[in-house]
């Protein structure tokens, strides 16, 4: 059966509000937490349609965010910026660089170390990044006046909030409490 999100959380739905995925019953007890993966799944499926044009996988992007933002990096701290694990910013690195788009030098600081920099060929790439970030918030918003955008960052960011504490606080957050 495919619901809305307000049927599946009790209220009536709007026309044209309607899921595109079956909710299972046992989404029910969690209607919120089920919207959340469909949102996350759809918006990184569209970020994925938008940068492919550009030549860039989604994360990819956010990487390169921080190198022009930052300057060059060590990978660990890219890994910790990102809030990623080693291996994934390692083939994350390593398909950026083989795009042309990073390379590594020597840190100048640690001899064992190689620092990750944007190419002048991403700094070019700057600009198609910022375009595509602003569409898919056009995109994600449209229909939104300005004070449900507001409103709906303050509740994603509180909702973000809840779940950073829930992870730092319970090592194990799939306890029953």
């Amino acid at each position: 059966m495919v619901q809305s999100a307000s049927e599946t959380a009790g209220g009536a739905g709007e026309a044209g509000q309607e899921a595109t995925v079956p909710v299972p019953a046992a989404a029910g007890s969690g209607p919120i937490s089920h919207t959340i993966f469909r949102l996350a799944r759809l918006h990184r499926m569209l970020a994925g349609q938008l940068l492919r044009r550009i030549g860039l996988h989604p994360g990819q992007e956010l990487v390169m965010m921080h190198l022009w933002e930052l300057g060059a990096r060590r990978q660990a701290e890219l890994v910790r910026l990102m809030d990623s694990d080693a291996a994934t910013m390692t083939r994350t690195v390593r398909r950026l660089e083989q795009a042309g788009f990073v390379r590594r030098c020597p840190d100048p600081t640690d001899k064992r170390a190689s620092l990750i920099e944007p190419t002048a060929a991403s700094h070019a790439l700057r600009r198609e990044v910022e375009r595509v970030w602003s569409r898919l918030e056009d995109i994600s918003t449209a229909g939104l006046s300005d004070d449900e955008r507001t409103e709906a960052l303050l509740t994603l960011e509180r909702l973000e909030q809840n779940l950073v504490q829930a992870a730092v606080s319970s090592p194990d957050t799939t306890a029953e409490q």
